[in-house]
Order: C-alpha cells, then structure tokens, then sequence
C-alpha cells in the first residue's frame, strides 16, 4: 500500500511538473550560434542544429558587411561556460534605415532595396501565461522617421518585445514594403499576445516578463517573438546605433 502512494505521489509530481514546464523553443537562451561565411546565425550548426527558431535580416546585411545581430560572449545575463546572449543593433544601410531585430521565422529577402520579405512564426502548441528573460538596453536618439512617426525625430529611441500566438494555416508572409503586418486586434487567428515597450535605458541587464493575453481557447499552430532596439523600425523610424541585448529567455505557464 506505501509503495502504491509513493507511486501515485510521483506520477502526480510529474504530471503537475510538467503542466508547469509547458513546451520549449529551442535557443531560447541564445547560446547557439555559428556563422555562415560572412553571416552569424542564431542557431547551431548542420546536424547539431535540431531546428531553426530564430532569424535575422543579416544574410542580406552581411553583403554590405554588416550583421546587425550578433552573440555576444561576454556581455552576458548568466555567466558559465557557453554562454552567449543576442546583441541586436538599428543600422543605417547605405539605402535605409534598418531597426534590427531578432525574430521568428525565416528570412526570405531584401526587396526593391526599400523592404524585406519574411516568414512569421514556428510551430508551438503551448499556452503559456507569460515569456520572460533579461535585456540591456542603450538607445540612441532617433535620426530617422517617416510620416506618420516624424514627431518622434530627436526623441530617444524605444524598444519592443512581443509576443503572438496564432493558428494561422501556415507561416505568415509579411512585405514591409507592401505594409502587410499583422492586424493584432482583428485578425481572427490571433489566440494570444503580449508586448512590452522599453522607454529607458538600462545601466546592466534587468528582467523582463511578457504578460500574455488570451482571446480563444483553442490550441496555438504558430509564435511569433520579436525583439528590437526601434519599435517603429517597420516604418523606417528609429536612431542608427540604437542596441538591445536579449538573453536567457523562456515561456512561464
């Protein structure tokens, strides 16, 4: 009868554990890197990689010698061996403006040297109540806007992390130079989402957590996290050198 209990207390343990624990994405603590001829990439490489989560804009970037994120080894939010943290820097690229920013997805292309194309979003079935993880944040001030931001010219930069559960069919096909983003509040597929904005700098890493708000009770196909120095970089608005470190990152349910 007591090993029965004992049994039944371990089996309730690690059901309630894992309730808990919820799904993962892989490289969430941004530990995993290696670089591709002239572009870093946030993810290991050819058979230790057991699935792409993050993208970047730098397969394009890096061809003007430039990558706009990269790890960083010793700035780091949990020091140990190994351990590296995502430095995501807003650029000005010869043509444009650039926000950098560390994404889900895939990046497809640069077009018309005025926008990009990307896939948003890989797979995930969790219903998370919150994301969080540490950022450092130095911004500059904004040099760069166009209408409707203009206002915002010789204010101190913003960053953004956001966070988008969805049940969207397939990955979403975002065209910044077609404006095609996501319509958060009407888009039906929209289950969850949370975002912060970071208004002040920071002197060292500080934790962060993502509240997450839920529409549906149906079960997510997609998440989509962006973190970025410019919170208006999609529209061509931000400073040249502002930067976010994002490390350590993780789903709490």
């Amino acid at each position: 009868m007591k090993k029965a209990i004992t049994v039944l207390f371990a089996a309730v343990w690690f059901l309630s554990a894992f309730a808990q624990s919820g799904p993962q994405l892989y490289n969430l603590n941004l530990d995993s890197w290696h670089k591709e001829k002239k572009t870093w990439c946030p993810c290991g490489a050819g058979k230790t990689d057991p699935g792409r989560t993050w993208d970047t804009a730098n397969s394009a970037l890096s061809l003007l010698g430039i990558n706009a994120v990269t790890p960083e080894e010793e700035h780091v939010a949990v020091k140990g061996e190994g351990k590296k943290a995502a430095r995501i820097e807003s650029r000005n690229c010869l043509w444009a403006f650039v926000s950098g920013a560390l994404y889900t997805g895939n990046f497809r292309k640069i077009v018309r040297f005025a926008g990009a194309e990307m896939d948003w979003g890989v797979p995930f079935e969790g219903r998370p109540k919150s994301f969080s993880g540490y950022y450092h944040y130095i911004p500059a001030i904004i040099n760069y806007a166009k209408k409707p931001y203009t206002y915002l010219k010789g204010k101190s930069d913003i960053g953004h992390i956001t966070v988008t559960l969805t049940d969207w069919p397939e990955r979403y096909l975002i065209d910044s130079t077609k404006g095609n983003w996501v319509d958060l509040e009407n888009d039906p597929h929209v289950i969850a989402h949370g975002e912060i904005y970071i208004r002040h700098a920071t002197s060292d890493y500080v934790r962060f957590r993502v509240p997450l708000e839920y529409r549906s009770d149906r079960t997510p196909k997609w998440v989509i996290i962006v973190c970025t120095p410019s919170a208006y970089g999609d529209y061509f608005t931000g400073a040249d050198g502002s930067v976010l470190y994002v490390d350590e990152m993780r789903f709490n349910y």
